[in-house]
């Protein structure tokens, strides 16, 4: 598996994965209505720096980094990252998490942080955690979740 910056000619694959996630609504607080203009605007903003991950020419996921805050709080990044659904289960998000820890060393970062991490989602939680992240921070009822409800969202931080 290869990962490298994305460049605007892999926006319609890009939106093929994220439109999925958008639309179920169970992991990111975005509007589940977003338009594809808005989404591929809100994933590949100037604020990012976009990469995807691609095996024998077809990219199975993407993440984005950008500064978590601006000023004093810039030496910590930020992330999303999204596997495409038929490669769930491969290792994508795992690679891609460890492409980025040290693609953030690389420019300077010293930390890393999840802002807003969904309790329902066990699967990302676990493996974050096997990455050296640690829940930080409770949100208690933030995110409301399509099928549970109120349920909460974490913080997670590991230092790099």
């Amino acid at each position: 598996m290869n990962i490298r910056p994305a460049s605007s000619a892999d926006a319609p694959a890009i939106w093929s994965i994220i439109e999925p996630m958008i639309r179920a609504g169970e992991t990111y607080a975005v509007d589940r209505d977003l338009s594809r203009a808005e989404a591929i605007a809100y994933w590949m903003g100037p604020d990012k720096e976009v990469f995807v991950a691609e095996e024998m020419g077809a990219i199975l996921g993407t993440y984005f980094m950008r500064p978590n805050q601006a000023g004093g709080g810039r030496h910590v990044c930020n992330c999303g990252y999204v596997t495409a659904s038929d490669a769930t289960g491969r290792g994508v998000a795992r690679r891609m998490c460890e492409h980025s820890i040290i693609t953030a060393r690389a420019r300077g970062y010293r930390a890393m942080q999840f802002n807003f991490v969904v309790s329902s989602n066990q699967r990302a939680i676990s493996l974050w955690q096997k990455m050296g992240f640690d829940i930080v921070g409770t949100l208690s009822g933030a995110f409301q979740h399509p099928t549970h409800g109120y349920v909460d969202a974490f913080v997670m931080y590991r230092s790099l």
